[in-house]
């Protein structure tokens, strides 16, 4: 299986990040997609979960600052910035929907962006342990992202994400449109890095995978949230179960559908 090493990812901070959303609004000029949102992406890997058109991806650009927020965001108890640019710096990156590589330019030269700003002897150190993380992307270092498969480009656009050496990783839905072994792959990598020491946020439809690999989650459903709590409690909850996993479900008066069940019951502790 190429994703997996027997030593775990070392770049990444020495330190692990730990954010805090409190009333999180933001959307698309008057129309609020995410309305008073709050939750804590504690060291780990935090999962959100929610079908299309919940607010995931929103979410994601906002506390990247591709988007206007309102409310309270702190990074280890500091105030997030607002402009890109200083959220990078502050050591947070994002990995979007999609992937967003190059596919003109090389493996290594997509990687070198992702270092950009570090002085040239700091990126080429990175570079190297991306290699050394990655061994698959030494063995196609010259080749054109754009000619890789999907899962190979998946694994350009985290390794380059990593080259920033980022305190917090956020994930835009990374399992899209890869097939189930790589899947498997991919959330593997995803919580290796977790587990040395950079913290994770994804995004995913792929629920039960997910949660799999997860610590804690959270449920979105149309910008606010109906369930959250750690992910192995998460994965058994009838809310997801009935919501997601395709659980029946049954009440004191009969059948009640997915989205009611969760719209009804509280949102579970986040302890």
């Amino acid at each position: 299986m190429m994703w997996y090493r027997d030593t775990p990812f070392v770049l990444g901070g020495s330190e692990r990040a730990h954010l805090k959303v409190e009333g999180l609004s933001a959307g698309y000029g008057a129309f609020l997609v995410l309305r008073d949102l709050s939750l804590e992406v504690r060291p780990g890997l935090t999962v959100v979960l929610g079908p299309n058109g919940a607010g995931k991806t929103t979410l994601l650009k906002a506390l990247n600052g591709l988007i206007r927020r309102q409310g309270v965001v702190t990074l280890d108890g500091g105030d997030l910035p607002e402009k890109t640019n200083e959220i990078v710096q502050a050591g947070m990156a994002l990995v979007a929907e999609g992937r967003q590589l190059f596919p003109q330019m090389t493996v290594t030269e997509n990687l070198e962006l992702g270092g950009w700003l570090t002085p040239k002897a700091e990126r080429a150190r990175r570079l190297e342990q991306a290699f050394a993380d990655f061994p698959k992307l030494r063995e196609r270092a010259q080749q054109l992202a754009g000619t890789m498969s999907g899962g190979e480009q998946q694994m350009v656009a985290v390794a380059r994400a990593m080259m920033s050496a980022p305190r917090l990783l956020m994930l835009d839905e990374p399992s899209l449109g890869l097939a189930p072994r790589m899947v498997d792959e991919l959330l593997g990598m995803v919580r290796r890095i977790a587990d040395a020491g950079t913290t994770v946020l994804m995004v995913e439809q792929n629920v039960k995978k997910a949660l799999a690999v997860a610590d804690r989650g959270y449920v979105l459903e149309r910008g606010t949230l109906v369930a959250s709590g750690p992910a192995r409690l998460l994965a058994r909850s009838s809310v997801v179960r009935e919501a997601y996993l395709g659980a029946s479900s049954t009440v004191a008066h009969g059948a009640t559908t997915a989205a009611g069940a969760a719209h009804r019951r509280p949102v579970a502790s986040t302890a």
